[in-house]
């Protein structure tokens, strides 16, 4: 299979690598991070972790609101090219293009969705406050397992004997990445490792169930892909500000002030620690630049792609990981297990190998029934973004204004010659 790519699609894959290694390393930081917080009760300061993955899940939704802001800005540019090509159309005496229709903005099937990513955003992000940036990375790995049931369940889509091989083979490779978890954390550590594992497998399959149900509500609706992901981020927002933050304060825990979750302690303590909040910054910068990357790289991506910048970007944490915690600072990172870290090792691999199976990239010639033939292969629903939302832009068309037949011909041929095309 041939990987020959331009150099724009090299720097949008690069974009969403980096991105993507931030957005794990930073939402891993702030859960590291110490500050002063405020105790309401007797108005003092008290200095310890912040341990907001509620307030994480808000900062994800203003990331990917931020996507509406490219959606307006590409329909502004649609605009002026329809302008520029009525008044070339106009000059040389043929009819001017119709003018494009848009779905409108709020659509309020995107609740459904959202609510699936802001439930598996936050059991992911409670999930790694137990267990290290590697594991929580290679752990979403179980997402091809759950969303090719799924599909299968609800979509009636056929598996194949490879696809079902490459789910076990993950399935092998995850039982290896959670035991190196678990036996490296002694007594109650081990405890709540097991908790972090359990919630970030809850995590995915609910991401896996949103992945179904875009495709069930949303694939004859013609959504462009920025109004998809802009719309669960405005919902999101809305949903995490009114009701689910709110109600987060109010239930009792054993946060600093006996809450649940306080998120005006979160905002306090990163007011207090310039290097928390330039960890929430990145995060959130991170999640806006990963969506628009993810969907700019999509209609040209194969699933070797798409495995290669996984394998990549779960190589690119651990690596980070390590360095951060071995050269710049013991308090953030993870260091490597002497006695486990090969078990979590082999473990990557079985994940690698059965990624590339489920996606049909190999073979296995000892198995002729798992065995493809070589022609397109069967696309399966696949995290590609925080919040993991299907929607495939290679799946919708172009809404940008199309050129009349007669005048394409005539722009082509400014543009073989060298000249600037003239609309005034």
């Amino acid at each position: 299979m041939a990987l020959t790519m331009t150099c724009k699609q090299v720097l949008l894959m690069l974009g969403m690598l980096i991105t993507g290694s931030i957005n794990t390393l930073t939402k891993k930081a702030q859960l590291q991070c110490s500050a002063k917080g405020f105790n309401y009760n007797d108005s003092t300061t008290e200095t310890h972790t912040f341990s907001h993955p509620w307030f994480q899940t808000w900062l994800m939704f203003i990331g990917e609101s931020t996507c509406l802001i490219g959606l307006f800005i590409a329909r502004y540019r649609e605009r002026k090219e329809r302008q520029r090509v009525i008044a070339w159309s106009m000059k040389v005496g043929h009819e001017p293009p119709q003018a494009p229709t848009y779905p409108r903005i709020w659509q309020w099937i995107l609740l459904v969705p959202t609510l699936c990513d802001l439930i598996g955003t936050s059991l992911a992000g409670i999930g790694l406050i137990y267990v290290d940036a590697s594991v929580w990375q290679m752990l979403r790995g179980a997402i091809i397992i759950f969303a090719g049931i799924l599909s299968r369940v609800f979509l009636k889509r056929r598996l194949k004997y490879i696809h079902w091989l490459g789910m076990f083979v993950v399935m092998i490779g995850l039982v290896l990445v959670g035991c190196s978890s678990v036996f490296k954390n002694k007594g109650g550590e081990g405890s709540k490792a097991i908790i972090g594992i359990v919630l970030i497998l809850a995590s995915q399959l609910v991401s896996a169930a949103q992945m179904v149900l875009e495709e069930t509500f949303l694939k004859n609706r013609n959504l462009p892909p920025l109004q998809v992901v802009g719309m669960e981020g405005t919902f999101g927002f809305i949903l995490m500000t009114v009701i689910i933050l709110p109600a987060m304060y109010f239930i009792p825990g054993s946060d600093v002030n006996g809450n649940y979750e306080d998120s005006l302690d979160a905002l306090y303590q990163m007011g207090q620690s310039p290097k928390l909040l330039i960890m929430c910054i990145l995060y959130l910068a991170s999640i806006a630049f990963y969506n628009f990357f993810g969907l700019a790289v999509t209609r040209s991506l194969t699933a070797v792609h798409r495995t290669l910048i996984d394998a990549c970007r779960t190589i690119i944490v651990w690596g980070c990981s390590l360095f951060i915690f071995y050269v710049a600072d013991k308090n953030f990172g993870e260091p490597f297990d002497k006695q486990y870290g090969l078990l979590q090792l082999d473990g990557f691999a079985f994940l690698l190998i059965g990624t590339a199976l489920y996606n049909q990239l190999m073979d296995v010639p000892c198995m002729p029934w798992c065995s493809h033939d070589g022609r397109e292969m069967d696309e399966f629903p696949s995290a590609i973004r925080p919040g993991s939302s299907s929607i495939n832009p290679g799946e919708f068309e172009d809404s940008y204004t199309s050129i009349p037949e007669e005048v394409e011909p005539l722009l082509k041929e400014g543009i073989r010659r060298g000249q600037r095309v003239d609309y005034s």
